[in-house]
């Protein structure tokens, strides 16, 4: 079954068709046929989590879905999270003023990965924010600062509501 595939779907809230064989992955289409290259790809296995993106707002690893898995649905990816200006959202500013990132090849995938953790549990705990986080790698921070970061974006967000 190597028949190319039409696939249509929503990327960072504008539509896309591409035309893929089935075998291709998400985060193979993203980076090479719509050019949007945050989504890292790391170890291909889907075990350190750089290549994480939202997939009808729920984090999924990019390089363990099939493009056609995606299908007539909303894809999120770290480009998306720049403002309307272009500026910094409130959590990769977040990530800046904690000095969340050093390298930064993991980031995109914990930006995304957090987005989702915050949209599911806005209100959630060190704890639980340091547990969803451990989801993917980071060989340079230690995690502290990207925990503090996630948790200044849930307190900033929990006092604007």
């Amino acid at each position: 079954m190597t028949d190319p595939h039409l696939l249509s779907l929503t990327v960072n809230g504008a539509e896309h068709e591409v035309v893929v064989e089935p075998r291709r992955t998400l985060a193979d289409v993203l980076r090479h046929d719509l050019r949007l290259t945050g989504t890292h790809v790391g170890c291909e296995h889907g075990v350190c989590g750089a290549c994480t993106v939202l997939l009808d707002d729920a984090p999924v690893r990019a390089c363990l879905v099939f493009a056609v898995q995606a299908e007539g649905s909303e894809v999120r990816t770290v480009e998306s999270l720049a403002g309307p200006d272009g500026g910094l959202s409130d959590l990769q500013q977040a990530f800046t003023d904690h000095h969340a990132l050093q390298c930064g090849f993991c980031t995109p995938g914990f930006l995304l990965l957090a987005e989702g953790v915050l949209a599911e549990q806005p209100d959630a705990s060190r704890e639980e924010v340091r547990e969803a986080l451990s989801a993917n790698l980071c060989r340079c921070t230690g995690y502290q600062t990207i925990v503090d970061a996630v948790c200044a974006t849930a307190r900033a967000r929990q006092e604007a509501r």
